[in-house]
């Protein structure tokens, strides 16, 4: 399970994770990432942490479908969100291919655009 503190839960901070920052896709999800935005809700000088959504449609699949795509998500997303810079707000939105992945497609998809995204991947 992804910690509290690392978890995406305003609106508008979704928002600006995909209007304003980098996108990276593969065939059963996107990851949007605003690399070291500040927190204007976090109180104190320290470095908010980085913070992850999931946006799961109706496309995907039913409720059953949905829900475990995102607790998929999540429990890879907790091993990697160390990995971004502090600040960081990323949001993996599931595309209907991932409802038919298996948790190591959704691994290794969830890797390549990560890396992407940080900078060791090619276009």
């Amino acid at each position: 399970m992804l910690p509290t503190e690392n978890r995406l839960r305003r609106r508008e901070d979704f928002a600006t994770a995909v209007r304003r920052g980098r996108r990276a896709g593969r065939p059963t999800l996107v990851v949007h990432l605003r690399s070291g935005a500040t927190d204007p809700h976090a109180p104190g000088e320290s470095a908010p942490p980085t913070r992850a959504g999931f946006v799961v449609s109706k496309a995907v699949g039913g409720a059953v479908v949905r829900n475990k795509v995102k607790r998929r998500l999540r429990h890879l997303m907790r091993d990697r969100v160390v990995r971004f810079p502090p600040g960081s707000l990323v949001v993996v939105r599931a595309l209907p291919g991932s409802g038919d992945a298996d948790h190591a497609q959704l691994a290794r998809d969830l890797d390549a655009a990560v890396q992407r995204l940080l900078g060791g991947g090619a276009r």
